[in-house]
């Protein structure tokens, strides 16, 4: 199985999440593009979080220098993110792939994130509540479904029914969990949410 996890913004839990399904399958885990903060990077993250000695975490196709959009970070750093280069590492595990930013975060003059979800991923969908989070959420999840992929959503941070339930209800998305407000995160706090996602995980 792969899995392509993709937030409706930025900093809205998407590494968080990446490093529990990661845990909860004992899947492969590949950021393709990496924006900035290189020596303590996604990779790096989900590194630390995991607790199983199966996962492999593959290396980036693209590690720039700025916390930009790509096209912008690549930019400064002189080169062109070319689609081609992208390759998805080859492993018999599961993987799970992380995006940057959201769907239409710019790799280049004509790419977005979105060009990097290939029909056979199943796309899990991370959406944390604030003043605006409904539309995108919405928009988020009406563009992935122009690929037919199966979607699955996890809410992240602070409950808000109202918020869940009209999305639910608008999309017809499963939703697979809650990632709730933590003082913080570790080896623990993953695995529990980990042993918790499982069965979700396992059916999408």
């Amino acid at each position: 199985m792969k899995v392509f996890v993709t937030g409706i913004s930025t900093e809205v839990g998407k590494t968080v999440a990446s490093a529990i399904v990661v845990e909860s399958l004992q899947a492969d885990y590949w950021k393709p593009v990496q924006a900035g903060d290189l020596e303590n990077s996604d990779s790096h993250k989900v590194q630390d979080f995991i607790t199983n000695d199966k996962t492999v975490i593959h290396p980036n196709s693209y590690a720039l220098n700025t916390p930009m959009s790509p096209h912008a970070a690549a930019d400064i750093d002189g080169i062109t993110i070319d689609l081609n280069q992208i390759k998805e590492p080859e492993t018999n595990n599961h993987l799970v792939i992380e995006g940057a930013g959201g769907l239409l975060v710019p790799l280049n003059d004509t790419d977005t994130i979105f060009d990097l979800i290939k029909p056979d991923y199943k796309v899990i969908v991370v959406s944390r509540h604030y003043l605006g989070s409904i539309n995108h959420t919405l928009l988020t999840i009406e563009k992935l479904q122009q690929k037919n992929v199966e979607i699955g959503i996890i809410f992240s941070g602070g409950e808000h029914p109202t918020t869940e339930e009209i999305i639910l209800k608008k999309t017809g998305v499963k939703c697979l969990g809650r990632i709730n407000e933590e003082t913080h995160f570790d080896k623990e706090v993953v695995t529990k949410y980990a042993d918790a996602f499982k069965s979700a995980l396992e059916s999408i």
